[in-house]
């Protein structure tokens, strides 16, 4: 085992349960919106059809393809468009409530606080997430994961999105970490474990769904439980 000093942990999907805040926040939308009475069936359609279209711009702005407005936007003129609802209007209050419910949800991944509690003890424990600041720091501070980390980077604020290594070299910066002390933990084996690869920092690979993958992290672990395991 190496000798590390700094971990870097991914957060939605890794610790903060994206999966089930944003089910819980478009069962929200649904009814503040009245959006059964106009036409759609149910908030899990709702949510199932935005799914789709949602991780298909993520992966055009991952790639600088597009802005981060365009994709608030669009993810619900393109998700209303599925449903025959041309509305500008509702588009646009879809966006802003679900920015303003979403990190307010706190939900969390299984073993995130005895985990961090036990991490917190031996290492410098900091935050990159592809996300937007006005999000991710609020859903860090309501799910009381604030007190954990001593760095948190955003995509927005290093002008680069995982996987690129370009953020994780921003990352390294700010926490004044070199990449050979460095570790990082997520749960995408292309965004967060090729990318900090590719910046020469080693890996974890939180294989919560027991994936086929054709690379070989430098660690993997199907829970967070395990990291107490090897760390």
């Amino acid at each position: 085992m190496k000798n590390y000093n700094h971990i870097f942990l991914d957060l939605d999907k890794t610790l903060w349960d994206f999966t089930a805040n944003t089910i819980d926040t478009f069962q929200d939308l649904f009814e503040v919106f009245d959006l059964k009475n106009k036409g759609i069936e149910s908030a899990e359609l709702f949510h199932e059809t935005y799914e789709v279209i949602n991780e298909h711009l993520w992966n055009q702005y991952r790639q600088g393809l597009i802005e981060k407005d365009y994709l608030s936007l669009q993810r619900y003129i393109l998700t209303l468009k599925e449903f025959g609802i041309a509305d500008a209007a509702l588009s646009e209050n879809l966006s802003k409530e679900y920015l303003r419910l979403s990190p307010l949800k706190t939900k969390l991944i299984p073993g995130t606080h005895d985990v961090l509690e036990y991490l917190k003890e031996k290492y410098t424990l900091h935050i990159i997430t592809n996300g937007f600041n006005e999000v991710q720091y609020v859903k860090i501070k309501q799910s009381g994961l604030d007190v954990y980390f001593d760095k948190v980077i955003t995509s927005q604020e290093a002008g680069y999105n995982k996987p690129n290594e370009n953020i994780f070299y921003y990352a390294l910066n700010e926490a004044g970490a070199t990449a050979t002390e460095s570790l990082m933990i997520g749960d995408d084996i292309d965004v967060d474990i090729r990318g900090a690869s590719k910046a020469g920092i080693d890996q974890v690979f939180v294989n919560f769904e027991n994936i086929k993958h054709d690379f070989t992290p430098t660690f993997e672990v199907f829970s967070l439980f395990e990291l107490m395991n090897i760390l």
